[in-house]
């Protein structure tokens, strides 16, 4: 039975009251696929909306701040820190995005670094499509967590 749902219907926020706050921490990451040419705009700072890659880092830092008002059932966790990477990587004309999450938590901070990695890359994908229409948000996953009841986890 999946811990969200009632067992006569419906939806619920998990109970974690009476679990022990330990220390957490989830990495995630993802890739936007540019393309050549937006590629290169971003590369050389000629995209017109800005610095592509500092807006990402806060659109991130920013959107995992709220991941529990944007995915329903999640709870609020305080995080303690959080950081965001962004590399450019040629080979694939790609940005690789990767999100460290961390807190001192009843329950896990694995959503934040998701929502985190995400919405970077949507930002990524918001301010280099006036360069390409072709862009395209991949393998966003989640490489990393530990802390808790059910241990460590690794891709």
């Amino acid at each position: 039975m999946f811990s969200h749902v009632r067992p006569k219907g419906g939806v619920r926020m998990v109970d974690v009251s009476a679990k022990a706050r330990t220390h957490r921490v989830a990495v995630a990451s993802g890739r936007v696929l540019l393309g050549e040419t937006a590629y290169g705009a971003l590369a050389e700072g000629d995209v017109i909306k800005g610095d592509v890659l500092t807006i990402a880092q806060v659109a991130g830092i920013a959107a995992a701040k709220q991941t529990a008002t944007l995915i329903p059932l999640c709870h609020n966790v305080s995080i303690a820190a959080l950081d965001v990477e962004l590399s450019l990587v040629q080979v694939d004309w790609a940005v690789h995005i990767r999100a460290t999450a961390v807190a001192q938590e009843a329950t896990g901070v694995e959503m934040e670094a998701l929502v985190a990695v995400s919405v970077s890359a949507l930002a990524i994908y918001d301010m280099c499509k006036s360069v390409s229409k072709a862009i395209r948000i991949t393998d966003v996953m989640l490489l990393h967590k530990s802390g808790g009841k059910s241990g460590a986890y690794h891709v």
